[in-house]
Formats: C-alpha cells, structure tokens, sequence
C-alpha cells in the first residue's frame, strides 16, 4: 500500500523532487519506496481543495462527522500488522508500545465521536428576545462555536499514532468541521501515508469528499513555511522542539493576516521530592523515577529531567536508588540517528560542568551503529544548577539530573526562576503537600499539570486532562493538545442576532433536534424550546 505519493485530496502525486526514503533507527537500513518533497504548488493545490471542502465538513450533520471518526477509528484497526510492522521499522519503537498507541489513536477517535454527539463543546448559549422590556427590548441572541477553516498539522517524532497523521490535532479539527493537510513527518513517511490511506477509506465511508484531507511528504523548512504563510491556513498545530514551533509562530506571526500556532514544545518537568516522601519511602521512588526516565528511551515531552531534594541521608537513599536502577536499564534505539546525536551531545556538555558527577548509568555501553542511547543520571547542588543554563535545557533522552537543595526556601526559589513547563511533579505525604502549601501555589503559576506522588510520562487522553503551560511549554497556556479540550483550539465563537428560527445553525434552533446540552435564558437545558 505504500507508494511514496503525496495525497493531495485524495489524488496521488508521484513525489519526484529532491528524493529521501526513511531509515530503520536499529540497522540503518533504508526503507523502501522514495519519498520527496511536496513543492509549493502542491502545497497551494491541498489547501485550495480543504478551503473548498470547508463547507462540505463544517455543515455536515454533527452524526456524519461522528460517524467519520469511528470509521476511522475501524480503519485503522484494519491496516494490521502492515501498520504496526512498517512504525517499528521507521521508529525502532517496540511492538508492545505501538500496538497500545494504536489503541490510544482508535480510543481518541471515539472519544472525539462522542464528545460532539454530546453537543456541550460547542458553547450553545440563548438569550431569547424580551420585545416589552423597558427603556429597551431586549434583542434575540444566540452563540455557538464555529470552525476556524483549513488546519495544517505537523506531527509528532515520538507519537506516529496518537500525535501523528490520525492524532488528536487532526481527529479534533476534523470533529469541529476544519479540513486539514498534513506534513508527514520525514522519520516515518511510510506510516504516514498507511495511516492518510485509512482516512480517505473513512471520509468514502461516510460520503464526505476527500479533499478533506491532505498529505504533504517533506523534509525541508520551506515546505513547513509554504503552509503556514499560505492565506487559506486559519490555524496551525505543532508538537515538537522549541526551535521549531518558534519558529512558526514567528512565521504566523508575520502574516498580514495573523493565525494562531498552537505549538506544544516540551519542558523540563520538574519533581519536587519533599521530607515525608523521602523519609518514607526514597529508594521506591528512585526505582519509579529511573523508570519514567527511560519509558520510551525518555523520548516524553514530559520526561523528568530535574529533580530536587533537600540534602540528606533520605536524599543519598533516593540518588542511591536511582543509580542501581540505572545501571539495570539497557541501552535502547532511539527513534532516529539525530535525535540520538542531540542526546550525546547535550548530555557531553553536562559532563564539562564543573561541580555535576554522573551518579547513575546503563551498565552496558550503547551501540552507536543501532542509534542506541544509555540511561545517564547526574547529580549537582542548586547553585551549580541555578548558574548553568545548559543544565536547565531539556535534553530529549533519557537523563536527568537530581540538585541537591537545603531547605524549602531553595525549592520556592527554583520554583519562582521557573519558565513555562508542562508538568511538575511533588512526592510527599498530606501532611507534607500541607507544610508546603507555598510550593504548590508557586507551581500553579508556571505549569500546566501537577502530579502528586506520580510523574508526568504517560498522559490519559480525557476531559480533565490539560498537555499544555505557559510559555515556552507551550504557545498559549489555555490551550491543551491532549483530551477533548483541545477541539477548542480550532473553533471561534459566532452570534446570531435576531434570526428567524429556521435559517439558524442546527443546534441554535428552538427544536433543539440533536438534543446537545445548551444555556438557555442563564440555565442549562437539553429541553427544546
């Protein structure tokens, strides 16, 4: 099934300019077919066919994109072993972990179908019309959300399934009624396509046209900026490095006509262990922390890469802890050849930093030839942490570096240095979370999740779940790119004053005939009116 085509609407074009194909991370075999890059007028021709499907999705019946998504969800159970058998070979990711994101992709499908069948996401809001109050009659107004327009989606390395091609950013957009093209991501073009395949199999479904949707194969920064700056793009939706969705925003930014990037850019995440933890259970938690270091070959924006601990015996049991826990861990592939350079190279710099010792390692040396990285766990005071700025930089992989402090007072000002991170994690007990109520308050400031007794890899995709913080974690801090939130990210608020009922929106009119959840005159009813 896998051509090397860019599908453009559902049209397949041969990619002929500028060739690549993908690369298997563990053998550095090269993967057959060739790829290439989509030029400008193929970008131009994917997002003239989503502007001219705009109507075509936004005014489907709420039931037809519903059913969209659940045919999606079927089709890509269908792609089989092809799928999972062509995502190990571009990302080295293991079978396990591929066939639970598979689940996680096909889960967000559903979820997305029934959130929208629901109707609440939609901000349905009447004021009906008082004609007999004085000074003034009191005018009809009715307000609900509306999609934005074509999406352009840049996937994620690390997530081919659940952030990738058929990930939340696209499921959510197309839930909402925007069309989108998507820039495949050069480390698995392969699965991309397999997974655009399964789309356009559920758009034909559903009879919805397929210039819907788009894929876009490339590996170039111009492509990347052809469809931000093309003036059909209403929104954009990045996860990746902070470089990179810097650097489309500053593209969106200088548009005639500004569009909102929502671009999630990682974070340092840091854990706070507190006296009571410690005191009770430090080598558990080293355990549980190596393990969240290295899940995935620490490839999780949301790895824990700075921990902090008042200096102690306790604090000695943890360090110790996490060194032999270290040293069980294996070398791991890497999901490809650059990423793991940028992880021997961060971690080279750490080394160079005088008053930092690596604590803890993977006892075997990792095999450079199979992009392989060992676990490294390095230790520091808060002064030498607070002086170095390159130790406060997230580098993706697995390491982290645990700084010794002396009192509360160190970790509220580390905490109050803080820039925007996704998560922060407290291991304590009550009575600990209670002494320091001041760290908590400080962190609500700077992140998006706080975790307690926990880490922040592994993110339930759900309605209480916010990926996303003040910046540079992310471009907007109200924003989440996980769980059904994040369908607000491409709809804006419209109200209609004084309409007859019938030329409403369906889910304004008085019959109410999807029965959604509305705030009627200050009250929330399904009743029709």
């Amino acid at each position: 099934m896998i051509t090397g085509h860019h599908l453009i609407a559902g049209r397949e074009a041969a990619a002929t300019h500028s060739p690549f194909q993908a690369e298997n991370p563990t053998t550095s075999q090269k993967l057959e077919p060739h790829f290439g890059e989509a030029t400008l007028t193929e970008a131009d021709e994917a997002l003239q066919a989503a502007d001219g499907a705009y109507d075509n999705l936004r005014l489907a019946p709420t039931e037809t994109r519903a059913l969209l998504l659940e045919a999606l969800a079927d089709e890509i159970l269908a792609l089989g072993d092809e799928l999972l058998n062509r995502a190990h070979a571009e990302t080295a990711l293991p079978m396990a972990r591929l066939t639970g994101e598979r689940g996680r992709a096909i889960g967000q499908c559903k979820m997305f179908a029934a959130l929208i069948r629901e109707g609440s996401w939609a901000g349905l809001s009447i004021d009906r019309a008082l004609p007999e109050r004085v000074p003034a009659p009191k005018p009809d107004v009715r307000k609900m959300m509306v999609p934005l327009g074509p999406v352009v989606v840049f996937g994620a390395s690390n997530f081919p399934f659940a952030i990738g091609v058929v990930g939340t950013d696209t499921v959510c957009a197309m839930a909402a009624g925007c069309p989108v093209v998507v820039k495949g991501h050069p480390a698995h073009p392969g699965t991309c396509e397999l997974l655009s395949r399964a789309m356009f199999a559920a758009l034909r479904k559903v009879g919805l046209p397929d210039a819907c949707f788009s894929l876009l194969q490339g590996r170039s920064h111009e492509l990347g900026r052809a469809l931000v700056e093309h003036p059909l793009t209403q929104a954009v939706a990045f996860t990746g490095s902070m470089k990179g969705g810097r650097a489309l925003m500053d593209i969106a930014a200088a548009r005639e006509h500004p569009i909102p990037v929502y671009a999630e850019m990682g974070s340092i995440n840091p854990v706070f262990l507190l006296p009571g933890a410690l005191k009770e259970r430090a080598a558990k938690i080293g355990e549980a922390y190596i393990g969240s270091v290295t899940m995935g070959v620490g490839q999780f924006c949301t790895n824990p890469a700075v921990v902090l601990g008042i200096k102690g015996a306790d604090l000695g049991t943890f360090l110790q802890s996490a060194a032999d826990n270290a040293a069980k861990v294996a070398p791991q592939t890497m999901l490809h050849r650059g990423i793991c350079e940028t992880y021997e190279a961060g971690t080279a710099v750490w080394h160079t930093v005088g008053g930092v010792k690596m604590v803890g390692s993977s006892a075997a040396e990792p095999n450079s030839d199979a992009t392989q990285a060992a676990c490294r766990i390095f230790s520091t005071s808060l002064d030498v942490l607070e002086a170095n700025e390159e130790l406060r930089r997230e580098v993706f992989g697995p390491c982290s570096i645990v700084a010794e402090c002396a009192s509360l007072d160190d970790m509220l000002r580390f905490a109050s240095s803080l820039d925007g991170q996704l998560t922060a994690a407290l291991h304590g007990t009550p009575e600990d979370l209670r002494e320091f109520a001041p760290l908590v308050r400080l962190l609500e400031r700077k992140v998006g999740r706080l975790i307690f007794n926990g880490f922040g890899t592994g993110i339930e995709p759900c309605p209480s779940m916010h990926h996303g913080g003040p910046y540079p974690a992310a471009s907007h801090s109200y924003f989440t790119s996980i769980g059904t939130d994040s369908i607000q990210r491409f709809v804006r608020p419209v109200s209609y004053q004084g309409f007859p009922d019938d030329c409403l929106p369906a889910p304004l009119q008085n019959a109410n005939p999807g029965g959604a959840m509305r705030l009627v005159d200050s009250v929330l009813t399904r009743d029709a009116l």
